[in-house]
């Protein structure tokens, strides 16, 4: 077994399919660990804001809807993962990070105690959500990631 686990980026949608098909046939061609993560983004509430001419019940009602959405994201990353990993022989965790999308995989690829060697991620990974500025997510990981970074 080559060290260091692949990490793959998955939202559950078709953007993170490609991405997902890399890493499994890397993971299993190598011999090495598949992690899956999803980072549950937790930026909408600053995004929605606090403005006084907003009541709270309407930015409270955004953020709850924001919030069921981003639950059923997560369920469909997870059974997309599952599947794609269903005949994986080698090791497999699938994860739920909270934060930005962008800081949230860039301390996960940093942490010293993980042995994350690989990201792999899909151009529009994390466009799901919709939320203004992820759009650059890919882009901005080529900046902060040390290992290598694969953008299917």
């Amino acid at each position: 077994m080559k060290a260091g686990a692949i990490v793959v980026a998955v939202d559950g949608s078709p953007a993170s399919e490609a991405a997902l098909r890399q890493a499994t046939a890397r993971a299993r061609a190598e011999e090495r660990p598949l992690t899956g993560i999803f980072v549950l983004d937790t930026g909408w509430a600053d995004y929605v804001g606090n403005a006084r001419a907003q009541t709270e019940g309407a930015r409270r009602d955004f953020l709850d809807y924001a919030t069921s959405e981003l639950e059923m994201q997560i369920e469909a990353a997870r059974a997309q993962f599952a599947a794609a990993t269903q005949d994986f022989m080698g090791d497999i965790a699938f994860e739920v990070v909270p934060g930005d999308p962008l800081d949230a995989l860039c301390e996960i690829m940093a942490c010293s105690n993980r042995s994350f060697s690989m990201l792999v991620a899909g151009r529009e990974v994390f466009q799901v959500c919709g939320r203004p500025g992820v759009n650059r997510l890919v882009h901005q990981l080529q900046q902060c990631v040390r290992q290598p970074l694969v953008i299917v």
